[in-house]
């Protein structure tokens, strides 16, 4: 036997794998899982999110189904038609509060980022803006007290803002979470790139538009992701404050005519046949639902940067 054969056959002294040993500090459930551990791990997770999407499909499923699927109470339908959604469109309702609700988001989001990203920026020069600690204070005590229903009333009607889209729009113009997060990833930003700045001779408005916006763009995304779905979401501002039913927005009409069940006969035209109510109601539900879903792939991928850097410092 040649040199190069012995190194190449195994000896018999070579020491066998051994079992990896579990530490005695170490839990069972952070070692390695077994394949039938892992099987039944995809399977329950499968299950979990079978459960969770159902109800889901079912919604968007329904609201395609025609006539005769809808009351031979099929659990998923075989039969689909567009008359739910050719309805509702045609109706002039649902149209309407879609553009009312796609105005006030985008423009309460425009003016929210706007002001918290100015507030949370002065809130972080401590030194150069008097009583800065205790406008923090004061915006942290939003946090745990509100004046409540009938005093937020009577301010937006002495203010005159019934019937307004500007009563949708100001009552949450400012969310005291959002500043806080976006004034800790201000302050997580390097200083000496700001006091560069200032040694060139840049104003703080300069500093704050040109240096920490642009920086600031996972966080600035975040924070619009937070007040597009708080005011697409929001119906109980327009409950109080909106009594003309032309400046309804969609949350609001979707909790007339699907949770109170109120008359459907206003959202169907005179010439076309009358769908089913249930048909009509699950389509109410994609259209107010589906818009805001698609937003957030947009911003998913600044969606972790942007939270947990500005929740690291408190």
């Amino acid at each position: 036997m040649t040199v190069i054969d012995q190194i190449a056959q195994p000896s018999s002294s070579a020491p066998t794998p051994r079992r990896r040993r579990r530490s005695p500090g170490r839990p069972p459930w952070m070692d390695t899982p077994s394949p039938t551990v892992r099987a039944l791990k995809v399977a329950a997770i499968a299950m979990i999110g079978g459960v969770m999407l159902y109800p889901f499909l079912y919604v968007i499923l329904f609201s395609f189904a025609d006539a005769g699927s809808v009351t031979s109470g099929q659990l998923v339908p075989t039969s689909f038609s567009t008359v739910a959604y050719e309805s509702i469109f045609a109706g002039g309702v649902v149209t309407r509060s879609l553009l009312v609700t796609a105005g006030v988001t985008l423009v309460g989001t425009a003016l929210s980022l706007l002001f918290t990203s100015m507030l949370a920026y002065g809130l972080t020069r401590t030194r150069e803006v008097p009583f800065s600690k205790a406008a923090m204070v004061m915006v942290l005590c939003t946090m745990f007290f509100g004046a409540g229903i009938i005093p937020n009333y009577l301010l937006i009607k002495n203010l005159g803002l019934l019937d307004s889209y500007w009563a949708l729009i100001l009552p949450g113009l400012i969310s005291a979470f959002n500043m806080i997060v976006m004034r800790n990833f201000f302050m997580e930003l390097p200083q000496e790139l700001l006091e560069s700045a200032r040694i060139d001779g840049a104003s703080e408005f300069r500093i704050f538009s040109s240096i920490v916006l642009p920086l600031s763009k996972a966080v600035l995304a975040v924070i619009a992701l937070f007040y597009a779905v708080g005011y697409w979401n929001s119906f109980f501002n327009a409950l109080l404050y909106i009594n003309d039913t032309t400046k309804w927005p969609i949350q609001l009409v979707l909790n007339q005519y699907v949770v109170q069940g109120n008359a459907l006969s206003d959202l169907q035209a005179p010439d076309r046949p009358a769908p089913p109510a249930q048909t009509v109601q699950m389509a109410i539900v994609v259209v107010a639902t589906v818009p805001i879903l698609i937003v957030y792939p947009f911003a998913q991928r600044f969606f972790t940067k942007g939270v947990l850097t500005g929740a690291i410092k408190g």
